[in-house]
C-alpha cells in the first residue's frame, strides 16, 4: 500500500493507506474524506477535486495532460503552480508519502 497524506485547509491531516492503481481522489471518495466533491467521478470534467501537491515525491508524478490544464482553469480556488485534479494522480508506489492540501471550496 501506498501512503497518500490529505490536509484540509485549516492544516489537519489525514493518511490513508492506497492500492495501486487508484486515483488519489478515488481514495478519499471512498475513505469520506472531505473537501474532495469528484462530480464528474474522475473524468476531468469538473475540476472538483483540485488539490495543491504540498510535499512528498512531487517529482514522481506525470505533467499534467491538456484536459487536466485546461480544466484547473476553471477550479472554485485559485490555480497554483502546484494545482492538480486529484482523479488525474494514478497511486503507485513511487508516490508513498505524497501530501495534498485541499482548498477551502471545490464549488
Amino acid at each position: 500500500m501506498t501512503r497518500i497524506i490529505y490536509q484540509n485547509a485549516a492544516g489537519q491531516r489525514r493518511e490513508i493507506d492506497a492500492p495501486a492503481g487508484r486515483s488519489v481522489m478515488q481514495v478519499a471518495v471512498a475513505n469520506g474524506v472531505d473537501g474532495i466533491v469528484a462530480e464528474c467521478g474522475g473524468s476531468a470534467m469538473c475540476a472538483t477535486c483540485h488539490v495543491y501537491v504540498e510535499a512528498g515525491p512531487v517529482d514522481k508524478l506525470p505533467a499534467p495532460n491538456a484536459v487536466e490544464d485546461e480544466m484547473l482553469e476553471s477550479t472554485a480556488e485559485p490555480r497554483m503552480p502546484n494545482s492538480r485534479l486529484s482523479c488525474q494522480l494514478v497511486i503507485g508506489p513511487e508516490l508513498d508519502g505524497l501530501v495534498v492540501r485541499l482548498p477551502e471550496r471545490q464549488v
